[in-house]
């Protein structure tokens, strides 16, 4: 326990939504770890994703690839009350750690939900962070958040650094192409069709108001995979953690690909593959490879050129 810890600060558990894409196996491990599942709507057919949930990643990217629709609904706050509320009538608190509010509205319905939940449990507390962060961020995050947990973090201790690291968390993406971001509105169907031919895989990341932005058009899959790794260079700080996530939507020949690449140009880095999850993946599609790291810090505006 760190030192100047209450005892009372101990006994919490970290919470955080299927949008973090943290895997069975991890979420196995760590059972003071509690995920809330999300809707996700494939053709008009609703799915859940998540602990419990009838949706894999394999069958999502089985349907996207068959030239399925889909989109995801944010956590309501009826979800949130329930969601909490079964583990404050045990007695335990709570550190909630949300999908950005710069990409969904998830946020401010969990500050609802745990300010009502508040009369009904007055001794008991639900500390509600938002991350800034998407999917394979998030899931990052929350990682590191555990490994300070289990080194004797208290609740308030480990709340304040999420917040005072949370935009450290660098997150670089590059997509398989552009269809799927001119399906969201991102980019015209001219740029789409140009984008095609050229064999654009286009550069993205997060900035500091947690929303996703395109900031690049690398040709071709080696160039893309390259500017992955130069950004990382820019801006790694591994003295916060030598902790990199190689992260992929169904690709992981070409996830194995970039991790021998990093590993090959950053041999401290200790690195681990992560999965993208319909949250992000209904948005970028298959094809999709990113690096997370802890970073200098996310530009206010991203306007980088590649």
């Amino acid at each position: 326990m760190a030192e100047g810890t209450l005892l009372s600060d101990m006994n919490y558990c970290i919470v955080t939504d299927a949008a973090s894409d943290l895997d069975e196996t991890y979420l196995n491990a760590h059972p003071d770890v509690r995920m809330i599942p999300m809707s996700v709507v494939i053709d008009n057919k609703s799915y859940t994703y998540g602990p419990g949930g009838d949706l894999t990643l394999e069958r999502f990217y089985e349907l996207m690839k068959g030239g399925s629709s889909a989109s995801t609904s944010q956590i309501n706050m009826n979800a949130y009350l329930n969601f909490f509320a079964e583990i404050l009538s045990t007695g335990t608190d709570i550190l909630y750690l949300c999908f950005s509010s710069g990409m969904s509205g998830m946020y401010q319905n969990a500050v609802f939900a745990a300010r009502e939940l508040s009369e009904e449990y007055p001794d008991r507390r639900v500390l509600c962070v938002d991350t800034l962060c998407a999917a394979p961020g998030e899931g990052f995050l929350v990682r590191e958040a555990v490994d300070r947990k289990q080194a004797g973090a208290g609740l308030t201790e480990l709340a304040q650094w999420v917040e005072a690291g949370k935009l450290h968390v660098s997150h670089w993406f590059t997509v398989d192409g552009l269809d799927y971001l001119h399906r969201g509105g991102r980019v015209s169907a001219v740029h789409a069709v140009m984008g095609s031919a050229l064999q654009i895989k286009p550069l993205l990341c997060m900035d500091a108001e947690g929303k996703l932005n395109v900031v690049g058009k690398p040709r071709g899959t080696k160039r893309a995979m390259s500017v992955l790794l130069e950004k990382m260079g820019e801006q790694w700080e591994p003295d916060r953690s030598p902790s990199v996530a190689v992260v992929h939507s169904c690709c992981p020949e070409r996830a194995e690909q970039l991790q021998s690449l990093l590993q090959e140009q950053f041999p401290a880095a200790s690195v681990y593959q992560a999965c993208i999850g319909p949250v992000i993946g209904t948005h970028t599609g298959p094809g999709l490879l990113a690096v997370v790291f802890w970073g200098s810090g996310r530009d206010p505006v991203s306007h980088f050129n590649q």
